[in-house]
């Protein structure tokens, strides 16, 4: 299968002497697993909710990172705010985000998140448009994206399910928001968080899932008859709705 571009992928490079120390200070995962290809982590507020993720990887001496390209100035800023003086540079680059299901290009590197989201591959030239229906491996993974499932100073990465998809490492040391994730991990079980959905009849993304009169969570991304949505698990029990469609919840 060609390789598709993500046009709504952009790629910033920090570099310099610091900046190896710098991202490990700031991010969900551990920086030492670049040495096996791609890295998934979150910048969090330091009151642990959610503010960018993105992939991580090395190439000509900087450590890159692969975001959403409408939230890559605003991450180029949050972490201009940490950089103090530290010998560390953040900029923009020109490369593109390519990505594929099958067997992978030789520079082509796994998606950490789920060996069915394929790979991705960082360069110039040209690839296709995208054809797979990526939302739709999203949701049969149960895998959040940025600003559907990933609300900006509002989600917990622990609820959206970042160490399901190596996206938080528990060893590594402190980075922003790490004692609120910590304590959230150490809880008996969450009470809040994504699950996989199927509807009955089509539904608008944003309905509400009502437990009779409750509300107790929203339908985010919809794919088919297959949805992820947000719930209280601890109420999503019974006839659960969402508009004039009927809710089970299946993974």
């Amino acid at each position: 299968m060609p390789a598709e571009h993500a046009s709504d992928r952009a790629v910033l490079s920090v570099s310099g002497s610091d900046a190896r120390d710098f991202l490990q200070g700031l991010v969900t995962n551990d920086l030492d697993h670049l040495k096996s290809g791609l890295v998934y982590a979150a910048l969090l507020s330091p009151q642990g909710k959610y503010l960018f993720d993105f992939l991580m990887f090395e190439q000509g001496g900087a450590i890159c990172l692969d975001i959403r390209a409408d939230r890559a100035d605003a991450l180029a800023a949050r972490l201009s705010m940490y950089r103090l003086r530290a010998d560390v540079q953040i900029e923009k680059t020109a490369l593109k985000v390519f990505r594929g299901l099958g067997d992978a290009p030789a520079d082509g590197l796994p998606d950490p998140r789920s060996a069915r989201l394929g790979w991705r591959y960082y360069g110039d030239g040209e690839g296709g448009d995208s054809v797979t229906d990526w939302d739709a491996i999203r949701v049969a993974e149960l895998i959040p994206e940025t600003g559907v499932e990933l609300i900006e100073n509002d989600s917990y990465i622990l609820e959206c399910g970042f160490e399901r998809l190596n996206g938080v490492d528990f060893r590594k040391g402190c980075y922003v928001g790490q004692e609120v994730t910590a304590r959230m991990k150490h809880k008996t079980e969450l009470r809040k968080g994504l699950a996989r959905v199927t509807l009955d009849r089509p539904v608008a993304t944003g309905t509400a899932v009502l437990s009779g009169e409750r509300e107790i969570g929203t339908i985010r991304t919809i794919a088919g008859t297959d949805a992820i949505a947000y719930l209280r698990f601890d109420q999503a029990q019974g006839d659960l709705k969402a508009g004039e469609a009927s809710v089970t919840v299946s993974g």
